[in-house]
């Protein structure tokens, strides 16, 4: 075996460690370049491990020395912290620690994406950047209104034509205006880039099965699948539904000492939060659409509240999800008429040629009686659902006792 060579990195130098025939020297620094790392990579050799922890960098570090050695280690920096908490803490003592836990077999692992995975990451995160900033424009937009006293703006979208229309006829001072107007040529201004956007992720969508695999779920659009596969990446890496509703942030904190009952708290919120946040949002759409998640929706709702039941029903999705990609296979209530239409907004967005004149393979969608029909058994299966919990009892759990005791 090889050595074990620990890397604590910056943002321009690295602080390296060598583990060798169970001793650790310093390794010395690497310049946080190309150059320098390829310069530094070639005094390794191809039995060596390197570990470094994620940050910003971590992933040009991997592809850069992954030829030349064995393998490169990615580790997660919290629980690396939780582990080997140290009241003196230096870049050498950090680099050292990384290769004695990964030599000791105690490293906590990352999982590192493949290219296209990581390319779908950057995408659904400058995604995410993006509507938070339009959001932050319109949030500045109301703010000005509720100042001067102007009610809200009766339609959907304050930045649309007919919201522009109302915004011209309040009443308002003239700079006041001049930051209302400011705000709408960011607005579209972001607009530009937010397609450009989803035009590459559609593209990446339309040769992806397991994209279009996730949105025959109610409620999960082309943003919300993209970004979770994009979270996910190989699904076969979480053996369980369960472990990925941890990664996800989505299971409740749990706390049990001694013979004590455990107690379940609010959800752990770990893990990539982005991702969290689609699913939440497609919880409440798909709570508006007639079928099984609709009605457990509103199971928990009754009982809980419908922001515990938006959050129950997106950890119902992700389980969803697992299955679907494990398995390969659609969602078994899906509305085909609707999976046509998401299929075919996705090609426009794309950048496919409309088809004037020819009935295409969503115009299903647009036929009332047909939609009527999917909804109709889409209800049943609803009802079905509400049928088979109704006679759900809650099952009362005997404490344990000591050994000895009766």
């Amino acid at each position: 075996m090889g050595r074990i060579i620990g890397m604590d990195i910056h943002r321009t130098f690295a602080e390296v460690a060598v583990w060798e025939d169970g001793g650790l020297r310093r390794g010395g620094r690497v310049d946080m370049t190309r150059a320098g790392l390829e310069r530094f990579a070639r005094g390794l050799c191809g039995e060596d491990e390197v570990v470094v922890e994620a940050t910003g960098n971590a992933m040009a570090v991997v592809r850069v020395l992954s030829p030349f050695v064995a393998r490169v280690v990615v580790a997660n920096p919290l629980q690396v912290k939780a582990i080997a908490h140290a009241h003196v803490k230096t870049d050498k003592i950090d680099a050292g620690v990384l290769a004695r836990l990964r030599a000791a077999g105690f490293l906590p692992e990352v999982w590192v994406p493949d290219a296209r995975t990581e390319r779908r990451r950057r995408l659904a995160a400058r995604r995410s950047q993006i509507v938070r900033q339009r959001t932050r424009l319109k949030n500045e937009v109301h703010s000005i209104l509720h100042a001067h006293l102007i009610p809200p703006c009766p339609h959907a979208d304050l930045a649309g034509r007919s919201g522009r229309r109302w915004l011209g006829e309040q009443s308002l001072p003239c700079d006041e205006v001049e930051a209302v107007e400011r705000a709408l040529r960011e607005i579209d201004r972001l607009a530009q880039d937010l397609a450009s956007l989803d035009h590459a992720i559609a593209e990446d969508a339309l040769t992806c099965a397991d994209t279009q695999r996730l949105m025959t779920i109610p409620g999960i659009d082309i943003g919300a699948a993209a970004g979770l596969l994009a979270a996910i990446g190989d699904v076969s890496r979480f053996a369980s539904a369960q472990k990925l509703v941890s990664y996800l942030g989505l299971n409740p904190r749990v706390r049990q000492s001694g013979l004590a009952p455990a107690r379940h708290g609010r959800i752990s919120k770990a893990g990539r939060s982005h991702a969290r946040g689609l699913l939440v949002e497609a919880a409440w759409a798909a709570a508006r659409s007639p079928g099984p998640l609709r009605a457990f929706f509103l199971r928990i709702r009754a009982k809980r509240g419908q922001n515990i039941a938006a959050v129950a029903t997106a950890r119902k999705l992700a389980v969803l999800a697992w299955h679907l990609l494990t398995d390969k296979a659609d969602y078994l209530w899906a509305r085909p008429s609707l999976v046509a239409a998401k299929r075919r907004a996705l090609e426009l967005t794309a950048g496919a040629a409309r088809i004037r004149g020819k009935r295409g393979p969503a115009a299903a969608y647009n036929n009332k009686a047909l939609r009527t029909q999917e909804k109709l058994i889409a209800q049943q299966a609803e009802q079905a659902y509400e049928h088979f919990t109704r006679q759900w009892r809650p099952r009362v759990r005997e404490r344990l006792k000591p050994a000895g005791l009766s």
